[in-house]
């Protein structure tokens, strides 16, 4: 019998892409822990029509602990933890700030209470480079001072590590490495594994192919005030399939105890900003496509420019990422035609 790994919020975007990479690469068989609050159980028909892999799936809510511990009960032969979970959308977090602390902070409790509990030696935390803030200078490494958060759910994010900090000190038995990725897009190279929100997408990428589609109506950029080459927000984009192959890399870093600490930090990006305006115009080349976009307000909680230095990662994981902006909004709109060709709404 394979070994297993638990996937956390395995039905959601980085997350279902994860498990899919996990399949391609290692002999590991997942379980999914997810109870489809933000993501849709049809996902995981498509990564068994990617892979030709079947994952085994729990429906549940890692707020409830006592559903949480019959998974590990009935499974004695997990290796880790890759934990996804969360509600992770900045403006919601800005309007119910209570809703973003009750689910990120209670489910990150209940995993790290199973690690103690069923001695899980391997845990790996999905961070943001969200809890940077407005930094002073760029690119950001790991050892940039972190500034204020700007939005609930980037300070989940900061307090979730400093968390699981004070946890691997009483609890050595575990190792954990926190990935505070950039701007994850994309979708699979297949074109039939995507980001599939669940309500109105408030990241870029959905809406810009929604826009194209005629999904939704017209693109709003927000904001053009601000100190950038074209006043539109830089970010650090990165495709979906690079961050999850970093998953994979971290967990044999641990699995192998090649760490030397108990506590690790790494940030996945590209280490190249782009602006929005930028990102928008790469996906009209692509498409061969004008898109009917606006510019507005600012949007609270945003910061101006924030890019990646992912040297640490490189030099210790051996992770470098292998896709452009071009192959982001490529796969990004293939994926966006599988959906409407195929009336996929859920």
């Amino acid at each position: 019998m394979s070994e297993k790994i638990i996937v956390t919020g395995g039905t959601g975007y980085i997350g279902s892409h994860t498990i899919i990479e996990l399949f391609r690469n290692t002999d590991y068989d997942v379980i999914c822990i997810d109870n489809q609050s933000r993501s849709y159980l049809s996902t995981l028909d498509r990564i068994k029509d990617i892979t030709g892999k079947t994952v085994i799936n729990y429906s549940l809510d890692l707020r409830d602990y006592d559903a949480l511990k019959k998974v590990f009960e009935t499974h004695h032969d997990i290796v880790g933890i890759i934990h996804f979970a969360a509600f992770k959308t900045v403006p919601e977090s800005v309007a119910e700030p209570l809703l973003y602390y009750d689910n990120n902070f209670n489910s990150l409790i209940n995993v790290m209470r199973a690690c103690q509990d069923y001695q899980i030696k391997n845990l790996i935390f999905s961070s943001s480079c969200s809890l940077y803030g407005n930094v002073s200078s760029l690119p950001v490494a790991e050892d940039t001072p972190l500034s204020k958060t700007e939005s609930p759910y980037a300070h989940t994010k900061l307090v979730g590590e400093e968390m699981l900090q004070n946890f691997v000190k009483a609890v050595t038995s575990t190792n954990v490495i926190a990935l505070r990725y950039f701007n994850p897009v994309g979708a699979d190279m297949t074109g039939r594994n995507g980001e599939l929100p669940i309500r109105k997408p408030n990241n870029l990428v959905p809406v810009i192919t929604q826009v194209a589609s005629g999904i939704l109506p017209q693109l709003t950029i927000f904001g053009s005030d601000y100190e950038t080459r074209d006043g539109t927000c830089i970010r650090d984009y990165i495709h979906v399939s690079d961050i999850a192959n970093a998953h994979i890399l971290a967990l044999d870093y641990l699995v192998e105890q090649r760490n030397k600490d108990t506590y690790e930090v790494f940030n996945l990006g590209t280490g190249n900003g782009v602006t929005t305006l930028e990102a928008v115009k790469a996906f009209e080349k692509v498409a061969h496509l004008d898109l009917n976009y606006t510019i507005g307000e600012r949007r609270p909680g945003d910061v101006a420019a924030i890019y990646s230095n992912s040297e640490k990662a490189e030099k210790i994981l051996g992770w470098k990422c292998k896709y452009d902006i071009e192959d982001m909004m490529a796969s990004a709109w293939k994926w966006q035609q599988y959906l409407n060709e195929n009336k996929i709404e859920k």
